[in-house]
């Protein structure tokens, strides 16, 4: 759906996406897909085992951890 429809139209894509439908965006004269609007899934967080080290460590990180992209 190109970004000028999705603007007119937002009410209704919105309802759409609430029924589960995923839509895509289009942007530009081109109309290159640039995202999708997907319905929100709630995820039930479970602590996940580590294989072959399950049971024998543990993992623990500080509170001011933080990932970065930089290199």
């Amino acid at each position: 759906m190109p970004v000028g429809e999705l603007k007119t139209h937002f009410s209704a894509v919105l309802e759409s996406v609430k029924q589960g439908n995923k839509i895509g965006v289009l942007y530009g004269r081109a109309r290159k897909p640039v995202a999708m609007i997907v319905p929100y899934v709630e995820e039930n967080l479970v602590n996940r085992k580590l294989g072959i080290l399950d049971g024998k460590v543990t993992i623990a990180f500080r509170d001011n951890f933080a990932i970065s992209a930089e290199v």
